[in-house]
């Protein structure tokens, strides 16, 4: 069991899992060409991956998956009210019509209905997704379990609930977004005051601040890697959130003191693989 962070960001976000036999990609926000050119860097063909996995509608998560489903043969794992939106496209947009046209067109016999609150299986890894709080139709995180490991993805989400607090236990490896410096986000002169309220509602996206304070509290400290995700590119810094999740950590009690790596996914670069 590896996955790698293909990107993550404001620009797009794309991880691939792998159980050896199995490999899945998980979202598909950045252009197509970019994806198979970073699978191609991990050493992955397109025409090896064995299904797409799609865990909401945002365009930073599917804009390149149409063009990209002329590459791979897969099938595309998605749920029915994901798949709806994304036939939906903004209401004056240029072309809307004939975009969520060809997306159907695009995604015609290909894909595999599942439910947000529901196990499934692709090949010999185990999926158990979990739904999150975000403005998307039916946005979910998920961990993927393949001979004792578990890995959990969660990405796009504005606040830390019980139900995951509860998921994020017992797992290996973690991939979680820490997407915003509140005082950064404020200051930040691009973004209107209706867009920063977005990002900072309950429904939006995760601060450096959340995610430090469940590393401080809740963290079970049994995964050995964390990697942080979705880090905005206007209104965070790498050093920063990276920072922010290790003094929690250190800060952590002296009998749930924990020894996990935390590394930052890049917008531009996939990450290593981190194996098991």
């Amino acid at each position: 069991m590896k996955f790698t962070v293909l990107g993550s960001g404001s620009t797009g976000n794309a991880v691939l899992i792998s159980s050896g036999k199995t490999r899945v990609l998980v979202d598909a926000g950045m252009s197509a060409r970019e994806i198979v050119r970073r699978m191609n860097e991990m050493g992955v063909a397109a025409e090896d991956i064995d299904a797409v996995l799609v865990t909401h509608e945002h365009s930073d998560h599917v804009a390149g998956l149409r063009v990209l489903l002329r590459s791979i043969k897969c099938p595309v794992y998605i749920s029915g009210e994901t798949e709806e939106s994304y036939y939906r496209t903004r209401a004056g947009r240029e072309n809307g019509e004939s975009e969520g046209s060809k997306r159907k067109n695009a995604l015609e016999g290909r894909t595999v209905e599942i439910n947000s609150n529901r196990f499934f299986r692709i090949g010999d890894i185990d999926f158990e997704p979990f739904s999150v709080p975000h403005d998307a139709v039916d946005n979910f995180g998920f961990s993927a379990v393949c001979d004792g490991v578990k890995v959990a993805t969660l990405m796009d989400f504005g606040h830390i609930n019980d139900l995951i607090r509860e998921k994020l236990r017992d797992c290996d490896a973690i991939v979680v977004e820490s997407n915003h410096d509140r005082d950064m986000l404020r200051t930040c002169h691009v973004y209107s005051w209706d867009l920063k309220q977005r990002i900072m509602s309950r429904t939006g996206h995760l601060s450096n601040d959340d995610l430090a304070e469940w590393l401080n509290r809740d963290f079970d400290g049994r995964a050995r890697n964390i990697v942080l995700a979705h880090l905005s590119q206007r209104a965070n810094e790498p050093h920063l959130a990276r920072l922010s999740a290790e003094t929690a950590l250190a800060m952590r009690a002296p009998l749930f003191r924990v020894e996990t790596k935390i590394s930052v996914s890049q917008p531009q670069t996939p990450t290593e693989w981190i194996e098991f």
